[in-house]
């Protein structure tokens, strides 16, 4: 009997795993006509939840104030479940800090314009990310505050 050894990277489920809305100065903040200033934040993380499965979330943060009042706050955990099987251990991190957002994000962009629309304003259009050039940044970040080996012979 010959085992199957082929890569597997395969979507098992995709979900919104959290979805929160705020208008903490409605309705007065609906009077306003200026246009918000916006912030986003993007959040990853992974974690395995069974042989060669693994869970990823995507959290989505947008703010948008008007000088220091908040005039909406989403945030949306988008999640989805990933098999990745027969793949070198080494690679495995790159997947789900780069390949699983990458799938997620349209979700995730999708979610927050339908919460920012039914939140009573104009929906928030997020701009493309680029996660493998977010990935890099964080292990150069890392790689630099890690202390570095001294061999002592």
């Amino acid at each position: 009997m010959e085992q199957n050894t082929q890569p597997v990277f395969a979507i098992e489920k995709l979900y919104v795993k959290d979805l929160s809305v705020e208008v903490p100065n409605a309705p007065e903040i609906f009077l306003e006509r200026d246009q918000p200033q916006m912030e986003v934040q993007l959040n990853t993380g992974g974690r395995g939840i069974g042989e060669g499965v693994y869970e990823v979330v995507l959290t989505v943060t947008v703010t948008a104030k008007l000088a220091e009042k908040t005039v909406f706050l989403v945030e949306v955990g988008q999640a989805g479940i990933f098999r990745i099987q027969n793949v070198p251990e080494e690679q495995i991190e790159p997947l789900i800090a780069v390949a699983c957002p990458n799938i997620l994000f349209p979700y995730a962009r999708e979610a927050v314009s339908d919460a920012v629309g039914r939140a009573g304003f104009q929906p928030v259009v997020l701009q493309p990310v680029n996660f493998e050039g977010m990935y890099m940044q964080r292990l150069q970040e890392q790689s630099a505050e890690a202390p570095a080996e001294v061999t002592i012979q």
